[in-house]
């Protein structure tokens, strides 16, 4: 399995948000296209052309919900917290029960340092739908985050492992919070299983150096918005 390049965070995937529900389109056709356009632009990485498609439908069409969880996820990989969680904002009052603009507010309260926020956005998104392993997944790094309650991201971890274990990601995250408790031999297999479905990640090749002594650990070992998989921006 390829790691996303539009990971700016390890838990922000293309993907991250999920399916669009099904139910009735309000849209008109050159919405919907506007819509597939600026999808494309992501895809391409051309994030600023596809903010730049966006923004005017959603001046015109203010009630499309799924063009501000499509921004949200365009202004945090651009490193644009605010943008990002003015846009889930939008989304969440449209629909309160959609979790996809919750775990996309939770993380861009997480870059933010709001973490208590952040928190609580990702368990609203677990809430809504608990079957969903992108959202444990987001509740574990939004722990790590806040540097509290580490036996719960490690229990979330878990959780989203069991949800999908074929999904490298979650093992990597799994081995976060091991390490973080201490665990540091469980922290290794659950890394050594993530490279094993990812051999060529980055980051989870480093994480297992700095566990081994084969790397230093950062002298900031902060969580900086967990800004490690791919490219920023």
């Amino acid at each position: 399995m390829t790691a996303n390049p539009l990971r700016a965070d390890p838990d922000q995937r293309l993907d991250a948000d999920g399916p669009a529900p099904a139910g009735p389109r309000a849209f008109n056709n050159r919405t919907e296209v506007a819509f597939a356009q600026a999808a494309t632009l992501f895809e391409q990485l051309e994030l600023e052309q596809a903010v730049a498609v966006l923004q005017p439908v959603l001046a015109t069409e203010p009630a499309a919900r799924e063009g501000w969880i499509l921004l949200a996820r365009l202004r945090l990989a651009m490193d644009d917290a605010p943008a990002a969680l003015d846009a889930a904002d939008r989304a969440i009052r449209l629909d309160p029960g959609d979790p996809r603009p919750l775990a996309l507010a939770s993380r861009a309260l997480t870059v933010l340092g709001r973490h208590e926020e952040a928190v609580t956005m990702a368990y609203r998104a677990v809430i809504a739908e608990p079957r969903n392993a992108l959202w444990h997944d987001r509740v574990a790094w939004a722990l790590l985050s806040a540097e509290r309650q580490i036996a719960d991201a490690e229990q979330a971890a878990r959780t989203a492992i069991g949800l999908d274990p074929t999904e490298a990601h979650y093992y990597y995250t799994h081995g976060v919070t091991l390490d973080a408790l201490g665990h540091l031999d469980q922290a290794r297999q659950a890394l050594l299983i993530s490279l094993r479905m990812e051999p060529e990640n980055p980051v989870a090749q480093h994480r297992l150096a700095v566990l081994n002594g084969e790397a230093a650990r950062p002298a900031d070992n902060k969580k900086r918005g967990w800004r490690l998989f791919g490219r920023k921006g």
